[in-house]
């Protein structure tokens, strides 16, 4: 069993910044990636950034040059540092971990997630 523990979020003014955190914990399981997801009222949960253990990482159109995504692979954490944020970026923010080879992202844990609300 894989516990994904968020930490960060809040309410913020547009152009603010805001930072994530998630922890994994657990026994039997091996992770090669981690990722943040939002879900903003109303529509899909949308991917906005992974990160694998070997380095690739995606961002979404949207919060590329704004949002940074990093990861501890020793301590199995993975951070989002948000800047320039937009009311548009207000949403609840899912922390991910699963696998990833090449171009094949799978993830199967998710976080509880966090709000996050950009004030305009």
């Amino acid at each position: 069993q894989v516990r994904l523990a968020e930490s960060g979020g809040g309410l913020v003014q547009a152009g603010g910044s805001l930072g994530l955190s998630c922890a994994a914990s657990g026994s039997g399981f091996s992770i090669s990636a981690m990722g943040w997801y939002r879900q903003a009222p109303g529509k899909q949960r949308e991917m906005v950034a992974r990160i694998s253990n070997s380095g690739d990482i995606n961002y979404t159109e949207s919060v590329k040059d704004r949002f940074t995504i990093s990861k501890d692979n020793a301590k199995n954490t993975v951070y989002l540092q948000m800047n320039s944020l937009k009311p548009e970026d207000t949403a609840v923010y899912y922390c991910a971990a699963g696998r990833n080879s090449g171009t094949f992202w799978s993830f199967i844990y998710w976080g509880q997630g966090t709000q996050v609300t950009v004030s305009s």
